[in-house]
């Protein structure tokens, strides 16, 4: 149950994530969530996004560099120790995060969070293994 996430690569100037967000906004692409990183060259936005291929094609015919990557969503107990107890299996496991974010929004009792592992196939089999099943882009669209 991996879902799609797109990244756009930015100058690091005013206005490029303004050009990014006006072009998914003009055709009607809603951001589920988000993520913004800087390097000295570029800045990263990672989305969640309903339609991951509409927003590729509007976001490069706007100029931008675009990547699709294999991420996870996992629901995490929201109390102290939720993530932990993910962490031990993903540990356990020798895998590697190469970054991670939030959603805004909780789903009832539970945080929901964005892993982008080194290898995704090997995080999904072990993870599972472990009790951890991520969401599915059903899931996550179908939300209330």
């Amino acid at each position: 149950m991996k879902i799609h996430q797109v990244s756009v690569f930015l100058e690091n100037k005013p206005g490029q994530l303004r050009l990014a967000c006006d072009a998914l906004a003009k055709a009607g692409i809603n951001m589920v969530t988000l993520s913004l990183a800087d390097t000295a060259q570029f800045g990263i936005l990672r989305l969640i996004v309903q339609d991951w291929q509409k927003a590729k094609t509007v976001l490069q015919k706007a100029g931008c560099v675009v990547k699709i990557t294999e991420v996870l969503a996992l629901e995490v107990p929201d109390q102290p120790g939720g993530l932990s107890r993910i962490l031990e299996i993903v540990d356990g496991a020798s895998l590697n995060i190469e970054y991670m974010y939030a959603f805004a929004e909780k789903r009832g009792d539970r945080a929901m969070l964005v892993f982008r592992f080194t290898d995704p196939d090997a995080a999904l089999k072990v993870l599972q293994a472990g009790g951890i099943n991520p969401v599915s882009t059903v899931e996550l669209f179908s939300r209330g």
